[in-house]
């Protein structure tokens, strides 16, 4: 009896783990990926514990692919400042860890990609094979029929890992109003490490008027710097590194020092967007959607890439020893819809407050932020990162 085989739509941090996951499992998976290579670009991502804990599930070391240095896992402290540097709250890593079993982990987002690619097997990704439509056959419903660029593929089932602009979204739920955009755009990019003594800079997010700027060490050794501000739709400046040093060039160290080593070419800007509505179900008979083609969300809580994880992992939980698809992809929906969309909806309030940028309501923001007790931060972060199950387990 052959393997039951599953095409997955995108080879993105969600679409690989979700290959990784069904092949360690027994099934066959291609990966239709419309990018003719894959791509060197990219930045950091934050591994919540949930994240980590959804990796441990299927078996995958997700430290030991991201080049993990001695000593530079994990920043000793992290929070959220001001434009001067003061601190509005901090929390260490070893209160992460007592509570949470890990802390999270700052990674090189294309090393992890290239992590889940080695886990599978040779071939199982087709680049320049873009995914133009799936017709399912004859039944209730029949195997789909997978339309790429590089020809037709038959499934038993199909993992639209599309992303944000997911076309599978679009062509089944054609009544869906799309993406919603934030009203800001961020600025992404990763640097070398140039600490006193060796030693990487705190892990923290300043908050200023419409304005933010993050600093994360990443487990390699190297620092992912980001930015965002409100701005105009399609706003992108000519000039990369005098936009952010008009900016942010007066924050805080190590702000202007970052600022004054990147490297134009190699920063990202990607406007911000979330789904404006939740989908009514994340599954089609034998299509099921994950990551941001199923609950696009903003990155105001570092969830969008943990939640793709969730869903990979939790998918293939559910098609686990012969299950029944349709049946498994219902499952699924029930299992994650509701988790994904509360989330979604936290990380656009959560930027709404942090894009405040008349100095009144930033004061009281940032008065706010310092008298939160720590009981209410522990709340929040228990439903983020002890939120992770796998159904029936």
């Amino acid at each position: 009896m052959s393997s039951p085989h599953a095409v997955v739509a995108g080879a993105g941090i969600g679409g690989l783990t979700a290959a990784v996951a069904l092949h360690r499992r027994g099934w066959r998976v291609t990966v239709c990926e419309r990018s003719p290579q894959p791509s060197a670009a990219g930045a950091g991502i934050v591994l919540a514990p949930n994240a980590l804990r959804a990796f441990d599930a299927i078996g995958f070391d997700a430290g030991r692919v991201a080049g993990r240095v001695a000593g530079r896992a994990v920043p000793a402290a992290m929070g959220l400042r001001r434009p001067d540097g003061r601190w509005l709250n901090r929390a260490d890593t070893a209160a992460l860890t007592a509570r949470y079993g890990r802390p999270p982990l700052a990674v090189y987002r294309p090393a992890l990609a290239e992590g889940l690619t080695a886990a599978l097997p040779a071939g199982a990704i087709r680049y320049g094979a873009r995914v133009t439509g799936v017709d399912h056959g004859p039944g209730s419903p029949g195997a789909p029929v997978v339309h790429t660029s590089a020809g037709d593929l038959t499934a038993d089932v199909v993992l639209a890992a599309d992303g944000i602009h997911s076309g599978l979204r679009r062509a089944y739920f054609p009544d869906h109003p799309g993406l919603h955009y934030s009203g800001a755009t961020a600025w992404r990019t990763v640097l070398s490490a140039d600490g006193p003594a060796g030693r990487p800079p705190d892990t923290a997010e300043t908050w200023g008027r419409g304005e933010r700027f993050g600093v994360v060490p990443l487990a390699d050794g190297r620092v992912y710097a980001y930015a965002t501000a409100v701005a105009p739709e399609g706003h992108r400046p000519s000039d990369v590194r005098a936009e952010l040093l008009r900016r942010f060039g007066s924050w805080h160290d190590p702000v202007p020092a970052l600022l004054e080593r990147i490297d134009p070419a190699a920063v990202l800007q990607h406007d911000l967007y979330d789904l404006a509505a939740a989908l009514p179900r994340h599954h089609h008979g034998r299509i099921a959607w994950l990551g941001d083609a199923a609950h696009a969300m903003t990155p105001n809580l570092g969830q969008g890439g943990c939640q793709a994880v969730e869903d990979a992992v939790v998918l293939a939980h559910l098609l686990d020893g012969g299950a029944d698809v349709p049946a498994a992809l219902a499952a699924y929906s029930a299992a994650r819809c509701s988790r994904t969309d509360a989330i979604r909806i936290r990380s656009r309030r959560a930027g709404r407050v942090a894009a405040l940028a008349h100095p009144l309501t930033v004061a009281v923001r940032d008065l706010a932020v310092r008298a939160t007790p720590a009981r209410a931060t522990r709340r929040a972060l228990d439903d983020l990162f002890d939120g992770f199950t796998l159904p029936g387990a």
